[in-house]
């Protein structure tokens, strides 16, 4: 029988959610996406991120769901950006795109090289994900001109109003280690250059252990990282897809988990297991101090709120309203 997730410790108005999607490839993919995202939308996640490919027909497609986001919810849409193959006119323009589009916030990612080519090759024009970073906030601020403002206390004086940045600039980070890190040491000091590049939030590859996450933390915050780190979880419900994360995350998870999954017979059984598991680990991440969560769907929304309601999380938004209609 698999095992039964303890009651968490969780206080649901400090537990921000965030939810991970792609794009979708078909027309019946999009209709059914739709209502992914209005489902998770009724749990008032913090950013809904959505992922794109270095190819024109999928930032497309992202950029349609993340205006589906933009105009049908109240949620903080989120535009995932990669180096992979684009010029600094192509980052630059795509960042500009985004931005028309009224998106605000935007994850950074070196990405990963195409299959068979050189690893440590560049990538384009922009070689990390903090040079994408430092090109996302100027993009900002050259679209936006300058406008003078009265100083206060003295009228005629003026000074230079400030100018808003986007509201998040997040990045990747590897509580395990990046594949082509020689240590932890390095992901940490990587992590540190996004942050003086001006990221604002760092979240986790995927990880199996708690430890893993929270130990990484201690070290970034040692470090000098100041930055929230969010821990990134996905409900693992079928061995196929654990042994595809597996490959592409080259992070092997638990021997008895992955045993546990293989050797249950009944989908719902191995729905089960996924749940749990992940669900014991978010209790565990924000027993020991996480800020909230962000949860990878696979675009489907049924496991990732089903951890979120064993967890009890409800958002601020939620309580605010559940106090109000008891008034």
């Amino acid at each position: 029988m698999p095992p039964i997730a303890p009651e968490p410790a969780a206080t649901p108005e400090r537990t921000p959610l965030s939810f991970e999607l792609f794009p979708p490839r078909t027309d019946a993919a999009a209709i059914a996406l739709g209502r992914t995202i209005d489902r998770l939308a009724d749990v008032d996640p913090a950013f809904i991120s959505v992922t794109f490919g270095a190819g024109g027909t999928s930032r497309d497609r992202s950029l349609t769901v993340l205006r589906y986001i933009l105009e049908n919810t109240e949620i903080e849409p989120m535009a995932h950006l990669t180096c992979v193959g684009s010029s600094h006119a192509e980052a630059n323009e795509l960042v500009r795109r985004f931005l028309d589009a009224g998106i605000r916030s935007f994850l950074a990612l070196r990405g990963d090289p195409p299959v068979g080519a050189d690893p440590d090759a560049p990538l384009g024009d922009l070689a990390t994900a903090a040079e994408l970073v430092q090109l996302i906030h100027r993009v900002q601020q050259e679209r936006e001109p300058f406008r003078q403002v009265a100083v206060a206390g003295n009228p005629e004086a003026r000074r230079i109003r400030a100018r808003e940045r986007p509201t998040r600039v997040a990045v990747a980070t590897f509580p395990t280690g990046h594949p082509r890190s020689k240590d932890l040491a390095q992901d940490v000091d990587i992590l540190l250059a996004k942050e003086a590049a001006g990221a604002n939030l760092a979240i986790t590859q995927l990880f199996w252990r708690a430890d893993d996450y929270l130990g990484f933390v201690d070290r970034a915050r040692a470090a000098g990282v100041t930055m929230p780190i969010l821990p990134g979880i996905m409900p693992t419900t079928t061995p196929a897809r654990l042994a595809r994360l597996t490959e592409l995350t080259e992070v092997e998870p638990p021997a008895e988990f992955a045993i546990a999954l293989e050797i249950e017979p009944d989908a719902a059984g191995q729905a089960e297991l996924g749940i749990a598991y992940a669900t014991r680990l978010a209790a565990e991440v924000l027993e020991g101090g996480a800020p909230g969560l962000h949860l990878y769907t696979y675009n489907r929304h049924e496991a990732v709120l089903d951890v979120v309601g064993r967890l009890g999380i409800a958002s601020p938004h939620q309580l605010a309203n559940e106090r109000n209609t008891e008034r």
